[in-house]
């Protein structure tokens, strides 16, 4: 009998502490905050950035988000682009308020006109050194990059279920890509594959609106 009443016992203890342990994670997850966001800044202009920004820990969050730029042609250059990037914050008071720091990882597409050709100035062939029949503002840049950077920011209060996000980030820009001439297709450059350049760049900024979706 007594056996019985302490298996009982033991039973029911067990019970309590696997209740508690599921029941624990659980209340820390619903006090984990999410944000859809929009870039406010880039939208005027035809630049579409939107993202979701997760809550990891107290001061802890994730981002990822996608910038799409359409333009087949904006003020009669090529601005074409598609990236994605994943970033991860660190709130100095907390998450989603006041100031962050954090590091990324982006890969984008192109199809663009970079601005050291929005010249008319004859075009020179770096594989060989001798200027060639095109002139610079004929040509554009098709190709993808890889991108390794920081960024810091501050970010606020609206209202209810709303902040503003305030950013802007630097870092590594690595470039793949292969020239074309406006109008024929055809490429302009001696390279043999891609062309490759490597460069540090502010790739990342912007005005954020945030809506928590809990």
């Amino acid at each position: 009998m007594k056996n019985k009443i302490l298996l009982s016992l033991l039973g029911l203890f067990a019970l309590n502490t696997i209740n508690a342990q599921t029941a624990e994670p659980i209340q820390e997850e619903s006090e984990k905050k999410v944000y859809v966001k929009g870039n406010a800044l880039l939208l005027p202009i035809g630049v579409i950035n939107v993202g979701i920004e997760h809550q990891l820990s107290k001061k802890f969050t994730l981002q990822g988000d996608v910038l799409i730029s359409p333009w087949k042609s904006f003020a009669g250059h090529e601005a074409q682009i598609y990236m994605g990037t994943i970033e991860g914050r660190y709130y100095f008071n907390e998450a989603f308020k006041g100031w962050h720091v954090g590091a990324n990882f982006s890969i984008g597409a192109y199809i663009v006109q970079k601005p050291t050709y929005w010249n008319d100035n004859t075009y020179v062939d770096v594989q060989v050194g001798v200027p060639s029949q095109y002139i610079n503002s004929q040509l554009y840049q098709k190709g993808y990059s890889i991108l390794v950077g920081i960024e810091g920011g501050y970010q606020f209060r609206l209202a209810d279920n709303w902040n503003m996000d305030i950013f802007a980030g630097i870092g590594s820009s690595q470039d793949f890509y292969k020239g074309y001439v406006r109008g024929t297709g055809e490429r302009y450059d001696s390279a043999n594959g891609y062309n490759r350049s490597g460069e540090i760049i502010p790739y990342r900024g912007g005005v954020m609106i945030s809506y928590q979706l809990k």
